[in-house]
C-alpha cells in the first residue's frame, strides 16, 4: 500500500515538472491550472458509537478543469471540470447485502475491513491567484464544491480468514457532494475535502443507530496547464 502511494506521488511530481509551463495567454486574459491531481489521506468522520477508529485510508483523483477568467487581469476565475477518483477506506463496520433494498451493518471487532470506490467527479471552483500571463509560480486559493457519481463500490471483510466481498451495496449514495479548498504556492498545494452529506443513505443503520458517517480528505494537489 505504501508503495502505491509513493508511486502516485512520483508520477504526480513528474507530471508537474514536465508539463508545467507559462500560462496560456488569450488576448488580455489567460488560462491556468487546467489539469489537477489530488493525493489524500481519507478519514471517516462521525462514525457510530463503539466503532473503532479506522486504519490508514487514502485516495487519488485526477481530471481536467476548464478555466474561465472573470476579470481582465485573469487573477479571478471560475473552474469547471471532469475527472476520476479512487478512494480506499479501512474501517470497523461489516456489511451484508440484503435481498431487497436494505443492507445489514454490524460493528466489527477488527478495523481491517475495506471499502473501495471508483467515482466520476465534477469539480466547481472559484479561483483566486497572484499569477500573470508570464509566470506559473504563484499563490493560489481555490475553493468550491466537488460533485461525484459512484461508478462502483466494494465492501470486504474476513470471516475465519476467508475474504467476503460485497459489491455495489444499495445503501451507498451514488451521488455525493463535498466542499473543497486547495491553497498553496507553485507546485505544492494543501487540499481538503469535506463531505456535505453522509456517504450512506437514510436506510443504513447499525444497532438501531443511523449511520451518519461523512468523508473527510486531507492531502496535496498538483496543478498543470
Amino acid at each position: 500500500m505504501n508503495t502505491r502511494i509513493l508511486l502516485f506521488i512520483l508520477i504526480s511530481v513528474s507530471l508537474n515538472i514536465c508539463a508545467q509551463k507559462d500560462s496560456l495567454e488569450l488576448d488580455d486574459k489567460y488560462l491556468e491550472d487546467q489539469f489537477y491531481i489530488d493525493i489524500t489521506y481519507n478519514v471517516l468522520y462521525n462514525q457510530p458509537k463503539n466503532v473503532k477508529e479506522s486504519d490508514f485510508s487514502y485516495g487519488f483523483s485526477a481530471g481536467y478543469i476548464r478555466d474561465f477568467p472573470i476579470i481582465k487581469n485573469g487573477k479571478v476565475a471560475i473552474g469547471i471540470g471532469l475527472g476520476y477518483g479512487y478512494d480506499r477506506f479501512v474501517h470497523g463496520l461489516k456489511v451484508t447485502k440484503g435481498e431487497s433494498s436494505n443492507d445489514f451493518f454490524e460493528i466489527s471487532e477488527f478495523v481491517d475491513n475495506k471499502i473501495n470506490t471508483h467515482n466520476l467527479e465534477v469539480p466547481l471552483q472559484l479561483r483566486f491567484r497572484s499569477s500573470d500571463a508570464k509566470k506559473y509560480s504563484f499563490w493560489r486559493i481555490y475553493s468550491g464544491i466537488k460533485m461525484s457519481y459512484n461508478l462502483s463500490n466494494s465492501f470486504s471483510h474476513k470471516v475465519s480468514e476467508t475474504l467476503v466481498k460485497v459489491n455495489n451495496i444499495n445503501s451507498y449514495r451514488r451521488f455525493q457532494i463535498g466542499a473543497t479548498l486547495s491553497a498553496g504556492y507553485a507546485t505544492f498545494n494543501f487540499h481538503v475535502y469535506y463531505g456535505l452529506i453522509p456517504f450512506l443513505n437514510s436506510e443504513a443503520f447499525v444497532n438501531n443507530e443511523r449511520i451518519n458517517t461523512r468523508i473527510i480528505k486531507l492531502g496535496i494537489s498538483f496543478f498543470v496547464l
